[in-house]
């Protein structure tokens, strides 16, 4: 933080107010919101907002069996288990009597 707290300036204030945010903690009790009303409706704007933007976008956690599936559908694909051409097994070449 940029010197004392609670004499911080509101410009200040704002350039930290990022990294307050991020922290995830409370900062409604930092010292510059008890003293200033600009700073503070500022904050509740930003939480209307935060809010509003979870709602459009809520977090949802995958199926339990997302990755279990994905393997299964890789391991199933045929084509996941033929190398690319020109790149073989060596001893597929070496079988088939082709150069390396």
């Amino acid at each position: 933080m940029i010197g004392d707290a609670s004499n911080l300036t509101c410009t200040e204030f704002q350039e930290q107010l990022s990294e307050l945010i991020g922290t995830g903690e409370d900062i409604s009790s930092h010292p510059h919101l008890q003293t200033c009303e600009l700073c503070r409706a500022l904050l509740a704007d930003l939480e209307t907002i935060a809010a509003a933007a979870r709602e459009l976008f809520p977090i949802a956690e995958p199926r339990e069996d997302l990755w279990d599936g994905i393997i299964a559908a890789i391991e199933n694909d045929p084509q996941s288990a033929k190398p690319e051409p020109g790149i073989g097994n060596l001893d597929d070449a070496l079988s088939e009597g082709l150069s390396i």
